[in-house]
């Protein structure tokens, strides 16, 4: 054999285990997820839950907790049926950047109409963390007299009715929420009578986002799309009666009853009973804070009221819900609740306590633990967690503790 032919032979002789080591590296790449030892599972519910990496204290302390032997877990309620990876999740969560980063940016979207991340923080956001921080009751937060703020002199300006500087001095100085924010009566911070309170429906964000100007209906809409999972088109339901349908709602849009009969009754037959109870509520542009007019409804409830002079007139802020029969009463709200009520609490505990709200929470965090959403096979363990949140307090962390767990091997 001439050196050409040596050569050439060599070449491909190591082609060939080239391939041969690269395709056993890719098997051992591929195969830690499914393999994985405790390290690994530590640092994959770390990154999913805090967005970081453990620093190699908290890691040895969440491979305790996967052994089984890591004394601080006694400290934690866990529910779930692998209570050290469950221990392992808490001890995760206790890293500021589960509260100033990946909650930060799990509640934005939901107080803004473009649903962007990208917003500062603010009140509806720094009570979200709060809630979840402390093992607040979750359902409580479309209808508690309650807000969360910084510790008194962390930053310069202190929380105001008509600004947000206290939150965004609080996220430009980096502070640390876990250990900084404090709650408080919402009804002392934005003046308003504490019945009149309904936690982040009532935030000074979410009314400049959706009491501004309108008819008060983007309130209820958004309230579905962020708590509900569900927009309107999904709630449409032309069967319930049409009676507390407002006057600016045209029977005939377009010189067509038909397109009211097969689309706009569908909506607001189920919408407008409820959004009334937000009937004395206003973002007022001018003073840049929540307005609330106690007995006197605000005049955007009778905007275009000559479209249909015989439509509902709306006289007080006293809400129904119609969607309680129906197709929708699969939403399962809570029987023991009377199903009506006056203004925008009663209204949010009427939501907040429903299978509809916590069955959403939990595909939301699923969502931002697992990075993508639910498959079927991800049914049977999300009815589970779901009926856990109910049956435990509502309490989030839990639920992202749980789906850390889940998604620990994804």
């Amino acid at each position: 054999m001439n050196n050409r032919m040596w050569t050439k032979h060599m070449d491909d002789v190591f082609r060939i285990l080239s391939r041969f080591a690269l395709a056993a590296l890719l098997a051992v790449v591929f195969a830690i997820p499914a393999n994985a030892g405790d390290r690994e599972k530590a640092k994959r519910i770390h990154d999913r839950l805090a967005g970081v990496p453990p620093n190699d204290a908290v890691l040895l302390q969440m491979e305790r907790a996967l052994q089984g032997t890591e004394p601080s877990c006694s400290s934690y309620t866990l529910t779930g049926v692998d209570s050290g990876a469950e221990c392992a999740a808490y001890i995760a969560m206790n890293d500021k950047n589960f509260y100033n980063v990946t909650l930060k940016n799990f509640a934005a979207p939901w107080t803004n109409r473009d649903q962007s991340v990208f917003v500062p923080l603010n009140d509806y956001i720094a009570t979200v963390i709060g809630l979840i921080r402390d093992d607040e009751p979750f359902n409580e937060l479309l209808s508690r007299d309650i807000t969360y703020v910084g510790r008194a002199g962390v930053v310069p300006a202190t929380p105001a009715a008509n600004n947000n500087d206290h939150y965004a001095q609080l996220e430009a100085n980096n502070i640390n929420l876990r250990d900084e924010l404090q709650p408080t009566q919402q009804s002392a911070v934005n003046n308003i009578p504490s019945g009149a309170t309904a936690g982040a429906l009532t935030s000074r964000a979410a009314s400049e986002a959706f009491f501004i100007a309108g008819t008060n209906r983007a309130m209820f809409r958004f309230t579905m799309i962020n708590h509900f999972c569900s927009d309107m088109e999904q709630l449409h339901d032309p069967a319930l009666p049409p009676d507390r349908i407002r006057q600016d709602v045209s029977r005939s849009p377009g010189g067509d009853s038909r397109l009211f009969l097969n689309n706009c009754i569908g909506c607001h037959t189920g919408m407008d009973p409820m959004a009334q109870a937000f009937a004395y509520y206003n973002y007022d542009e001018t003073s840049g804070a929540l307005q609330y007019t106690a007995g006197a409804v605000q005049d955007k409830y009778y905007n275009n009221d000559l479209n249909f002079p015989q439509g509902y007139r709306t006289p007080d802020d006293h809400w129904d819900n119609y969607w309680r029969n129906g197709q929708n009463s699969y939403l399962g709200f809570d029987g023991s609740l009377p199903g009506s009520g006056d203004g925008a609490q009663s209204l949010g505990a009427e939501l907040g306590n429903s299978q509809a709200f916590a069955a959403c929470q939990v595909k939301k965090v699923f969502r931002a633990v697992c990075l993508r959403s639910p498959d079927l096979p991800d049914n049977a363990k999300l009815d589970q967690i779901i009926a856990t949140f109910r049956g435990t307090g509502y309490r989030m962390k839990q639920v992202f503790a749980d789906l850390a767990v889940h998604c620990m091997g994804q």
